[in-house]
């Protein structure tokens, strides 16, 4: 059955052949530059059009080819994209929705790890390390200077050591002022360093066993003249075993933490040792000097001489 078209419209094999004369100018765009130019330029095209259409064994109505030249004039049959603006970027963002929202949401994603990062990496055990300061200059540092004044006095009533920890708590109360972290805690660690002090009680003795020697002596560099007397000694705890002892010594003025040093002695003790030591191999009188609980100072059964050695 043919084909019709409605009330007022083209018949659609027209539209169609229209559409093609359209499409043939256009592809001979040296033609229609050049009769455009001129005078009756309608009729030269439609002339070239019938000659083109001829070649290739079609008729074509000469309304048809009007219709074509007439479309051309009006970019008929031309797709023409929307031109831009915001409607026409509304558009292509609704179109693209898709692709956005993944890249959008890619893009929240890392910046969202971002922040959590930062802030559970950096912001978090930095405050944390402030707050746990803050607590330590306002409670913790203050509590200790109390608490351990209060145990040296309870254990003490020595003078140079309740002096000695008056002057550590003065110190380590202008530190925590000052928010001197680290000058409150070295007062602190003293103060704590002075209580166990005076809390420990041993024995000076004299070490006199094989392989271990009683006494050295010394050629100072200082006075080549003379000689230094030293008898090696340990600190006995009253279970018996030795106690680490920080000793300074004399010769290169390093302290160290030792069980046993060598600590110098008048030549008349040192040789009052050793002749006890040669009648038997055994020094009988082994006690140099007692430490009491609640004192500093050691209590010597001998006479001593300030200064000591860690190493022979």
């Amino acid at each position: 059955m043919a084909e019709t078209a409605r009330p007022g419209q083209a018949p659609l094999d027209d539209l169609m052949m229209a559409m093609d004369v359209v499409d043939t100018l256009r592809h001979d765009d040296a033609l229609v530059q050049r009769e455009l130019g001129r005078d009756l330029s309608d009729a030269a095209l439609i002339t070239r059009l019938r000659e083109i259409y001829a070649s290739q064994g079609i008729t074509v109505p000469d309304h048809i080819l009007e219709q074509g030249v007439a479309g051309l004039k009006q970019d008929r049959f031309v797709y023409a994209p929307p031109a831009a603006g915001v409607s026409r970027l509304l558009a292509l963002a609704y179109i693209r929705r898709g692709r956005i929202a993944r890249v959008g949401g890619i893009a929240v994603a890392i910046v969202v790890a971002a922040v959590v990062g930062w802030q559970t990496l950096v912001v978090a055990p930095r405050e944390r390390a402030a707050a746990a300061l803050a607590q330590e200059l306002s409670t913790l540092l203050p509590g200790d200077v109390g608490r351990l004044t209060a145990a040296i006095a309870a254990v003490s009533n020595d003078p140079q050591a309740l002096t000695q920890s008056a002057t550590l708590a003065a110190d380590a109360n202008r530190a925590i002022a000052a928010r001197d972290i680290a000058a409150a805690r070295k007062a602190v660690a003293d103060l704590a360093a002075l209580e166990a002090e005076l809390n420990s009680r041993f024995e000076v003795r004299i070490v006199s066993r094989p392989g271990t020697p009683t006494g050295v002596t010394r050629i100072p560099d200082v006075n080549r003249s003379t000689r230094n007397f030293y008898l090696v000694v340990e600190a006995i705890g009253p279970d018996g075993s030795p106690i680490e002892r920080t000793i300074t010594s004399e010769e290169d003025r390093k302290a160290k933490t030792v069980t046993m040093w060598a600590q110098r002695v008048p030549e008349a003790v040192f040789n009052r040792v050793r002749d006890d030591k040669a009648n038997d191999g055994i020094v009988q009188n082994a006690r140099l000097g007692t430490k009491q609980r609640g004192r500093l100072a050691i209590d010597w059964a001998m006479k001593v001489e300030d200064g000591a050695i860690t190493s022979w």
